[in-house]
């Protein structure tokens, strides 16, 4: 299907942007029809802000789902905007059955439901179960001597020799996520408690089967409420190798797979809910496990080998280095053909953890943003697997380039900078870290407009807004039909309107190219063989293609206007049909 005219802003087979629409499959529910969802991520603290005190909420997220329709995105899911102290920014929940008064009520998020089903569109809840806050009640009563909770939280006493809370009293010498130690001790129990996050997000035991079945009847009582399925942090954290132990790998415990088994025959079966389990350091091999159908676990993980490429290898997080292409290629290529015929991939560039994209691994100058955002939209929605976009992607919007620690809010950030700087690291080389790779880059406030807060609030925002919402702001992005907002409406018409997107199998050429990203996409069918060419630069200068990816193929969606066939402007790309 020629298609010369999706260049400017026009949607595959010829659909106008206005008539874009999530998938009518989805309406159904019918099995698997995930498969050809796409999901967007709200961060509600950082969406919208319906009632001017600086911080997003609901009735923020209800004011704009017109935007998600016209993007034609299938679900949303919604970080945790239950009861919470909010010392993780909602990660840490009190109360799993209730709406912060921040973000507004239950009546609220039934209202959110609604208006999302009217739309064709699904919601997916985050579900936060490897921890609860420290202000939960079942904490409160757990630390409560000869308590009926006593043992659903890990608790443990000083080791021997050892006065509570003496340097080196802690049971095991496992450190927290958030730096420091993963033991607190708690002087109403005189015991220590287990918190891999926090000091105020303590471990749920979920070796206690009660822990599991309260966590089961919350989950039920979110799907009777009307919610499609679930995200689950950290998921793969829930077993620990029991007895607690120096040096232990807090991923993938020995009951693992039988957690997840339970928790589907509980809450999922035959429900036609979505699941998708966030999993630090999970192997191909595991994952492949957890989303085979016939195991009945989970659909679909987030894995996070390609988001570790950009560090000083055993360095941490904080340890920059630059970004190699082709190992970015060998990583994520490696996903996909080790999941085929055997699980379901998850495809995704940013979240709330994640820097933006176009900042980390493209190009957020003037002159390249949106080709980049564009270019690096298009090499991660041409693969097999689900595709997530996270809120102000579908804008191109950048890192925050904060230049000051008092401008970040992250507990991860802050904690570091304080023990970092204790031991004389250089606070300008902190700083150039956070810049790069800081969790509050992908929290700044949603650009809506180029209005004083960017049509955020109208109050004073919690975190800063980016200064370039002049230019990058979603009212420009849709009234510009060359816009990389009209690019990702196209993307998702085209998972939406053809199978060998959702289902073709993919194949790398050119591994070791470090401009050129390019792959297959290949089906067999009732109708013959059919095949996808999908052709990036991923760089600033030209690259000439080699011969063998020289073709006329029909261009179904395309960077530029004005096309050379043996070559690729700086940050260009095609997806074209070959045969």
């Amino acid at each position: 299907m020629p298609n010369d005219a999706i260049a400017t802003g026009v949607q595959p087979s010829g659909v106008q942007p206005s008539e874009v629409q999530p998938s009518d499959a989805l309406q159904a529910r019918t099995p698997n029809w995930w498969k050809r969802a796409v999901v967007y991520q709200i961060y509600p603290r950082s969406f919208a802000d319906s009632n001017g005190d600086g911080v997003g909420d609901i009735r923020g997220i209800i004011d704009h789902l017109d935007h998600l329709a016209t993007l034609g995105v299938d679900v949303v899911w919604l970080s945790p905007a239950y009861r919470s102290p909010q010392d993780d920014n909602g990660y840490d929940i009190s109360d799993y059955q209730d709406i912060d008064p921040l973000f507004g009520s239950l009546a609220d998020l039934d209202d959110l439901i609604a208006g999302l089903h009217q739309r064709g569109m699904k919601l997916v809840m985050d579900l936060v179960v490897n921890h609860t806050s420290d202000e939960h009640e079942w904490f409160q009563e757990s630390r409560r001597p000869g308590s009926e909770k006593a043992d659903w939280y890990w608790w443990a006493p000083p080791r021997e020799g050892f006065a509570p809370g003496e340097q080196g009293a802690e049971p095991t010498d496992w450190r927290s996520m958030f730096s420091g130690s993963a033991w607190k001790f708690d002087e109403l129990r005189g015991e220590y408690f287990l918190h891999l996050f926090s000091t105020k997000q303590p471990d749920l035991n979920w070796e206690n089967p009660q822990v599991r079945q309260a966590v089961y009847a919350m989950m039920n009582w979110w799907v009777a409420r009307g919610v499609d399925g679930f995200r689950m942090d950290v998921i793969n954290m829930i077993s620990k190798s029991v007895p607690l132990a120096d040096g232990a790998n807090h991923f993938d415990g020995p009951r693992m797979d039988e957690f997840l088994h339970e928790m589907h025959q509980h809450v999922m079966a035959g429900q036609n809910l979505v699941t998708v389990g966030e999993m630090p350091g999970v192997t191909l091999d595991a994952a492949a496990n957890y989303t085979d159908p016939s195991r009945e676990e989970l659909d679909m993980v987030f894995q996070f080998e390609h988001v570790g490429l950009d560090e000083v290898p055993g360095g941490g997080k904080w340890a920059l280095k630059p970004l190699h292409l082709p190992d970015l290629k060998a990583s994520l290529s490696r996903w996909q053909y080790g999941m085929e015929g055997r699980g379901w991939n998850s495809l995704y560039w940013d979240n709330h953890d994640q820097p933006r994209i176009v900042s980390r691994w493209g190009d957020d100058s003037d002159e390249h943003r949106v080709a980049s955002a564009k270019t690096l939209a298009t090499v991660l929605h041409l693969m097999k697997g689900t595709p997530y976009i996270y809120q102000g992607e579908e804008i191109g919007m950048t890192n925050a380039h904060f230049t000051s620690i008092d401008q970040y809010r992250d507990i991860e950030a802050l904690n570091h900078y304080a023990e970092a700087r204790e031991l004389g690291t250089p606070e300008k080389s902190l700083l150039e870290s956070f810049a790069v790779k800081g969790r509050d880059n992908a929290r700044t406030p949603m650009q809506w407009d180029d209005s004083k807060q960017a049509g955020f609030t109208t109050g004073e925002p919690w975190i800063a807004v980016n200064p370039n919402k002049d230019v990058v702001n979603a009212a420009a992005a849709v009234a510009d039909a060359d816009s990389v907002f009209h690019h990702y409406r196209s993307l998702i018409g085209l998972r939406h309107d053809h199978e060998i997107v959702r289902e073709g199998v993919f194949d790398l050429l050119e591994p070791e190219h470090e401009q050129l990203f390019c792959y297959t996409r290949s089906l067999s069918g009732s109708d013959g063989d059919e095949q996808l060419l999908v052709l990036a630069n991923l760089s600033p200068s030209e690259v000439e293609l080699p011969e063998a990816l020289r073709t006329d193929g029909d261009v179904w969606l395309a960077t530029h206007a004005e096309r050379a066939s043996d070559r690729l402007q700086p940050w260009e790309s095609r997806v074209l049909k070959v045969r």
